[in-house]
């Protein structure tokens, strides 16, 4: 399966981000003008919401502060008693972590976040993460359940179809990878050639192949 980049925005049908915005103030035919947000901003507070999570390693943390905030990511959905794409995508994003190197934990952080926080305990995630090998730099996250419904709608994660939505077995295989501080995200299938996805996410992150590791 080919490796398919896409500026986040386009890969999963955002709506474009306004620009400057206006408020009507309560007297008829005043107008105050909002002060225009960087896009930084903009896509801090209407996709990266600041949700408190809770790591398979025990470690609270909050999604932005902790998780995101200037550095390089890789993000995935997945929970872990499922039955379908979860597993091969795990085990292809361990072979992804393996190329990586040394560069996983340093340079880039790789988050996987249970579509099933009512069921993926702290307990269960670590029993998951352990069974798959998953190495250093890459955490396996759960939190209390509105918060993870809001984190996977500001990252995009959702079907078109109301149903097919609200059945979390059914999740998008896919990865969402950027650099926050530069605003650049992109997304590739989660069961891409490893390979493929190593170079696509150095590329985009803005690292050199032949760098040291």
């Amino acid at each position: 399966m080919a490796v398919t980049r896409r500026h986040w925005l386009a890969a999963v049908g955002l709506a474009p981000m306004m620009g400057a915005l206006v408020a009507r103030a309560q007297t008829p035919g005043a107008e105050i003008a909002v002060p225009r947000l960087s896009g930084r901003e903009r896509i801090r507070r209407y996709h990266l919401p600041n949700v408190e999570l809770i790591a398979h390693t025990g470690q609270h943390v909050r999604f932005y502060d902790d998780l995101i905030k200037d550095k390089k990511v890789i993000i995935n959905f997945m929970y872990a008693k499922c039955e379908g794409i979860c597993v091969p995508v795990t085990t292809n994003l361990v072979r992804v972590q393996k190329l990586l190197g040394d560069r996983v934990g340093r340079d880039i952080f790789m988050y996987s976040i249970t579509l099933k926080p009512a069921d993926d305990s702290v307990e269960s995630l670590r029993e998951y993460a352990e069974q798959h090998h998953v190495g250093p730099g890459w955490l396996f996250l759960t939190g209390a359940p509105p918060d993870i419904e809001q984190l996977r709608r500001a990252l995009g994660f959702t079907y078109a179809d109301l149903a097919e939505d609200a059945d979390t077995s059914n999740h998008i295989g896919m990865l969402r990878y950027g650099v926050e501080p530069l605003t650049r995200w992109a997304a590739c299938p989660g069961m891409a050639n490893p390979e493929h996805i190593v170079r696509s996410i150095l590329w985009d992150l803005g690292i050199d192949e032949g760098e040291p590791q």
